[in-house]
């Protein structure tokens, strides 16, 4: 029985999320609550990485210095200013675990700089959404699926000046959510490229406080279909940091960020009482700033906050927490997070991240991450590129 409960509550999860993939009409008045933005593969901007995870999702300004293979999410502009030649990072996350067992998101990454100004890297993003046992409509059994979603990503970054940095990433994304027989709309595999961009600056001063911002735009493409006669908005997402960095003394740091995030996907809202979308994948993400039906007020409620602080002992050990803020009628993620890392030979890294929700009963809580890292230098004379 309690198999076939969570089979029952795997097969309603993924239902939801495809269907609500593949659109529908409505004839009544959608609510505030309604009006949140609900594109087609979400797994694509959820944190892979312990440190920034820790830190309240944040991630955008961080400081690359130490060598973070993780900026290829994040924004790999960061990566030219690294302070190392070469890192690799791989990240696990179990994923829902207060509802099912064998759900995980896994991230692995990396980069090498190819001079002073140059870098290149490489990255993949993969959701498993486990195996559950399929059935159609009448609840005749279709057998075992497994439900994923993953990304692969090109990377390649530059020094613009000694202060700013441009990154860019290209990647192929295929999501299999559903067996092409389990319902009426004949749901189907799907696959797409996307293009992120992002930017970084920093104040880089022989002085005790230092300034980082960075913005970073994901999931850049068209629409994607996953059957039924529609198409679907992927999740393309902006997002706007800051980082203040106090180097205390030779021994000890401390890191201030926040992000700000918001998607660039269109709000639901209905005309002459249909559900409406834009019909191009550009328009939907220009319009994403002004379709809200109650105006400015309401595009400021879909931006969510994620602030974080880390402090760092001898680039040996570190512990971080942060908060991540989501609207009430947008979502209405509210949640603490935790976390320590720990190097050995200032090379080699564990980091962990633990989440808290506001609110009990979260399908979020007690969500961990893990992240394995390794930096270093190659011994390869610096060369400047112009």
């Amino acid at each position: 029985m309690i198999k076939e409960n969570i089979n029952a509550l795997r097969t309603c999860l993924l239902l939801g999320f495809t269907l609500s993939a593949i659109g529908a009409s409505a004839q009544v008045q959608l609510s505030q609550s309604a009006r949140t933005p609900s594109p087609a593969m979400k797994s694509l901007i959820v944190t892979p990485d312990a440190r920034s995870a820790a830190m309240g999702d944040a991630g955008v300004a961080l400081s690359p210095l130490d060598g973070d293979a993780n900026s290829i999410f994040w924004n790999p502009g960061k990566i030219p200013f690294s302070g190392k030649d070469v890192a690799v990072a791989v990240s696990y996350t179990p994923w829902l675990r207060q509802l099912v067992s064998d759900m995980a998101l896994l991230n692995g990454s990396f980069y090498k700089k190819i001079n002073a100004t140059q870098a290149i890297g490489a990255s993949i993003h993969y959701f498993d959404q486990g195996i559950f046992q399929a059935t159609d409509e009448k609840g005749n059994t279709l057998g075992n699926f497994n439900s994923k979603e993953y990304a692969v990503s090109l990377s390649y970054s530059r020094k613009l000046s000694e202060k700013l940095g441009l990154g860019v990433n290209l990647k192929y994304i295929n999501s299999s959510l559903l067996p092409s027989n389990i319902s009426s709309f004949q749901a189907q595999e799907e696959s797409t490229v996307a293009a992120d961009i992002g930017l970084f600056h920093t104040s880089k001063r022989d002085k005790p406080w230092n300034y980082n911002w960075g913005v970073m735009i994901q999931n850049i493409s068209g629409r994607v279909s996953y059957g039924g006669g529609a198409s679907n908005f992927i999740p393309t997402n902006l997002k706007v940091g800051f980082a203040a960095i106090n180097t205390i003394d030779e021994h000890n740091k401390l890191t201030l960020t926040a992000d700000l995030n918001k998607l660039m996907t269109p709000t639901p809202k209905l005309v002459n009482g249909v559900l409406y979308e834009p019909t191009s994948a550009i328009s939907g993400i220009l319009g994403s700033f002004s379709d809200a039906p109650d105006g400015f007020s309401e595009e400021l409620k879909e931006v969510n906050v994620s602030l974080g602080a880390e402090y760092l002992y001898n680039d040996l050990f570190a512990l971080r927490g942060g908060y991540f803020y989501e609207n009430g009628f947008k979502g209405d993620r509210k949640y603490f997070t935790a976390g320590f890392g720990v190097k050995i030979e200032k090379k080699y890294g564990l980091d962990f991240a633990y989440l808290v929700p506001v609110s009990g009963g979260s399908a979020l809580a007690q969500t961990i991450r893990l992240s394995l890292h390794a930096n270093f230098n190659t011994g390869r004379k610096e060369t400047s590129d112009n």
